[in-house]
C-alpha cells in the first residue's frame, strides 16, 4: 500500500500444493497482511475523522467497505470479522455458505456443537479458541474443531485466528473503538482428520485405561527389553523410577505360579498359535513384600514365523480374590452348616420352577436322596393333600415379597408316613431388586410333642375341672366336645397326649383311640371313665390302643402321671422313628458289595469265610469291613449289627 493508503498490488501464494492456513509460512504471511491492513485504516481514520458505518453487512461494494472489507469478501477461503461483544461485523460468502452447514453460533467454534482439540488430543479450554484469543492480540494457527449440526452430522474444520486493533474496523463497520478478530475457517480433508480422530481415540482409551486402572505395557520378545508404567512398577513393589527386566518381572511372581506363567509366556510366542496371553497370577513386591494378585492380557505380533512385539494390559485384582476368598469361604461355611443340620435348607427358583439346592438333611426328613426332589411341583407331591392348598399359597406370598412361617405334613415317598413340617419360607431379591428364587428351612416338628393335652368329654363341667388341672401343671390344652370333633382334625393336630373321657356303655367310645393308632399319629390316648362293674372295660381300652386306663373318680396325681409318661413314650417313639431312619440312611449309601459283606457279618461270618462266599480275598474283604463302619458311624462289629438291625437288614444264610 502507499503512503496515502491506495492499495497498489495483491498478496498471494502459488504452489503446487495447496497453501494451508497452519503452515509456519502462511502463519507469518497473514501476520504481516494483518498489520500492513491496521497500518493502512488507521491512517485512513486519522485523514479522515469520522467513521463510516455500513448498513448492511454482506456484500458491499469495496469503496463502501474499504480495502479490509474488500478483502475479506474476496479471500478463497471462508473468513468473517467479529466484535469483542460477538457482534458479526463482516462475513463473506464462503463463510456464510459454510455457516449454514454447521451448528448455529455467530462465531464459529463458539457456542454449542463446536468442539476444539489440542494437538494431544485433548479437548481444548474455550479461553485457548482462536477468537478469545485473537482478541488478546494472539494468532492462532489452524486450531481443529469438530462440529456437530442439528441433524447429527459431523464435520472437522480447522480455525484461525488474527487480532484486528480498533483502528482496523472502524471504517465503515459498525464498531469503531473496541477491537475485533478475524477467524478463517476451512474444511478439513484426508489423513488430518483421520490422524485428529484417532489421537481422540487415543485420549478416550486413557481415559477408560485411567478409569478402571488398567497398566498397558509392552515387551520385546528378541530383546527382553520391557515397557512399564508406574502403576505398573507398584504391582511389583518397585518406585516410578525403578528398572524392570524379564528377570526382575519373573523374580516377584509366586513360586507356585511360576510354572503356569512360563508355560503361557510360551504358549502366546509359539507362531502356531493364536498369540493371546491371558492369566491371572499372584506376585509379592519386590521392595515392600505385599502380596497382590495380578490379571493380564495380551496378544503377540508375529512376522515371518517369529515373535517380534507383544503388547497387552495388566490389572489389580488383589480385592477381587480377597472378595473371592471371602465368598468361598462363606459358602463352605454354608455348606458345611447345611450337611451338618438336621433342618432341610432348601432353595427354588420361580421362574423355572426348579429346586436348585436341598441340603442333605432331605434324606432323613423326607426319606429321599436329594435327586428325587428337582422340582417344586415334585416337592408339592409329598406334601398332605388337606394342606397342598395353603404351601402353595405361602410360595405365591414368598414371590410377592412375605416372610411366612407355616406347618404342614408331608406323606413321605419312601413308606407313606406322615410327618409335620414347620417350614420357614423367605424370598431371595436380585441385584434389581427383583424375587426369582426363594429359600427355605424346613424342621421335621413330628417328635415335638411339647405340652399339649387334647381332652375329649362331652361333660362340660368334666372339661373344665381337667383344664384347671392341666393348665397349672404347663400344659397346653384344647378341648373337644365328642369323639367324632377331635376325629375330624386329628391330622391336622400337632404331638401330644389325648385324654378320653368315656362310659362303658358308650358303643362307639373306643373309635377314635383305634383310629388314632391305624393312623400312626403321634396321639398317644388316655382313657378315663367309669365301668360300672365292667371289669373288662378296660381291657378293651388297652386294644383298642390306649396307652392307659384310670377309672373315675381319679386322683390328680395319678392324671398327671399318666399324662407325663404317655408323652414320655410318645418321645421315645420319635427317638427310635429318627434313629432308624438314620440307620437306614446311612445303610442306604453303602455300595452293593459293602452291604454284601455286611449282610455277612450279620451272619456271624469272618473275613476268610465272608470272602470265599463273594469270590474276594481276606484282604478286600478287611477293606470293604472299614468303609461300612466308616459310613455307618460306628467303631465295633456289635454297634453295626444294632444298626442293621433296626434299618431291617437281615443276614445272608450260612456262610
Amino acid at each position: 500500500m502507499t503512503s496515502d493508503g491506495a492499495v497498489f498490488g495483491t498478496l498471494c501464494a502459488i504452489g503446487v500444493q495447496p497453501a494451508r492456513l497452519d503452515s509456519p509460512e502462511i502463519a507469518h504471511i497473514f501476520r504481516q497482511f494483518a498489520a500492513l491492513i491496521g497500518t493502512h485504516l488507521d491512517a485512513r481514520r486519522r485523514s479522515a475523522g469520522v467513521d463510516h458505518r455500513r448498513e448492511k453487512v454482506g456484500t458491499t461494494a469495496p469503496d463502501q467497505g474499504g480495502p479490509l472489507a474488500t478483502l475479506i469478501e474476496h479471500l478463497p477461503v471462508a473468513a468473517g470479522l467479529f466484535g469483542r461483544d460477538g457482534q458479526v461485523l463482516l462475513v463473506n460468502p464462503a463463510l456464510r455458505n459454510l455457516v449454514r452447514r454447521t451448528p448455529p453460533s455467530s462465531i464459529p467454534g463458539e457456542g454449542p456443537g463446536w468442539t476444539g482439540y489440542a494437538a494431544d488430543g485433548a479437548i481444548l479450554d474455550p479461553q485457548r479458541h482462536p477468537f478469545p484469543r485473537a482478541l488478546q492480540g494472539d494468532i492462532v494457527s489452524g486450531a481443529r474443531f469438530l462440529c456437530r449440526s442439528d441433524d447429527g452430522t459431523e464435520q472437522w474444520l480447522r480455525i484461525t485466528g488474527l487480532p484486528a486493533p480498533a483502528a482496523a474496523v472502524g471504517d465503515g463497520l459498525r464498531i469503531a473503538s473496541a477491537p475485533a478478530a478475524l477467524l478463517l475457517v476451512e474444511a478439513e480433508h484426508g489423513s488430518n482428520g483421520t490422524e485428529h480422530a484417532l489421537r481422540r481415540s487415543e485420549a478416550r482409551l486413557q481415559a477408560a485405561v485411567e478409569l478402571v486402572g488398567l497398566s498397558p505395557y509392552g515387551w520385546d520378545p528378541a530383546t527382553g527389553a520391557l515397557e512399564w508404567d508406574a502403576r505398573l512398577k507398584a504391582m511389583w513393589g518397585l518406585p516410578a523410577d525403578a528398572h524392570v527386566d524379564q528377570a526382575v518381572w519373573i523374580s516377584a511372581i509366586h513360586p507356585e505360579d511360576r510354572p503356569r506363567v512360563e508355560e503361557a509366556v510360551a504358549r502366546c510366542c509359539d507362531p502356531a498359535g493364536d498369540g493371546v496371553y491371558k492369566i491371572d497370577y499372584c506376585v509379592i513386591g519386590i521392595e515392600d513384600g505385599v502380596e497382590r494378585w495380578v490379571s493380564t492380557h495380551g496378544r503377540t505380533q508375529f512376522e515371518d514365523g517369529r515373535p517380534t512385539r507383544f503388547v497387552g494390559v495388566a490389572l489389580d485384582i488383589t480385592e477381587r480374590k480377597r472378595d473371592e476368598a471371602v465368598s468361598r469361604a462363606c459358602e463352605e461355611r454354608f455348606r458345611q452348616f447345611a450337611e451338618h443340620s438336621a433342618n432341610v435348607l432348601w432353595l427354588a427358583n420361580l421362574k423355572s420352577r426348579r429346586l436348585t439346592y436341598l441340603s442333605p438333611a432331605v434324606r432323613h426328613v423326607w426319606g429321599v436322596p436329594p435327586e428325587r426332589l428337582t422340582s417344586i411341583e415334585n416337592w408339592l407331591d409329598t406334601i398332605h393333600p388337606d394342606d397342598r392348598d395353603s404351601v402353595e399359597r405361602a410360595v405365591e406370598r414368598v414371590g410377592n415379597g412375605d416372610v411366612v412361617v407355616l406347618e404342614y405334613r408331608i406323606l413321605r415317598p419312601s413308606d407313606g408316613i406322615v410327618r409335620r413340617i414347620r417350614d420357614t419360607f423367605f424370598p431371595i431379591r436380585g441385584e434389581e431388586g427383583g424375587i426369582r428364587h426363594v429359600g427355605g428351612i424346613a424342621a421335621d416338628v413330628t417328635g415335638r410333642t411339647g405340652a399339649r393335652i387334647y381332652v375329649v368329654d362331652r361333660d362340660a363341667e368334666s372339661r373344665q375341672a381337667l383344664l384347671a388341672l392341666l393348665h397349672p401343671a404347663g400344659y397346653e390344652v384344647q378341648l373337644f366336645e365328642s369323639p367324632a370333633a377331635l376325629a375330624e382334625v386329628a391330622e391336622s393336630l400337632q404331638p401330644g397326649c389325648v385324654i378320653l373321657d368315656l362310659e362303658a356303655a358308650e358303643p362307639d367310645g373306643l373309635t377314635v383311640a383305634r383310629a388314632l393308632k391305624v393312623g400312626r399319629l403321634a396321639l398317644p390316648v388316655l382313657v378315663v371313665g367309669r365301668s360300672h362293674g365292667d371289669v373288662g372295660f378296660g381291657v378293651r381300652a388297652m386294644k383298642a390302643g390306649a396307652v392307659d386306663y384310670l377309672e373315675k373318680p381319679w386322683q390328680p396325681s395319678a392324671l398327671l402321671t399318666a399324662v407325663s409318661a404317655a408323652l414320655a413314650e410318645l418321645r421315645t417313639d420319635n427317638e427310635r422313628s429318627q434313629a432308624r431312619d438314620d440307620a437306614k440312611q446311612r445303610i442306604g449309601a453303602l455300595s452293593a458289595r459293602e452291604r454284601e459283606v455286611l449282610e455277612g457279618l450279620l451272619a456271624g461270618g469272618t473275613n476268610k469265610s465272608i470272602g470265599r462266599a463273594l469270590g474276594l480275598s481276606p484282604r478286600t474283604v478287611e477293606i470293604h469291613r472299614a468303609h461300612v463302619m466308616e459310613t455307618l458311624g460306628v467303631r465295633t462289629l456289635p454297634e453295626a449289627v444294632l444298626m442293621a438291625a433296626k434299618a431291617g437288614v437281615q443276614p445272608t444264610g450260612a456262610l
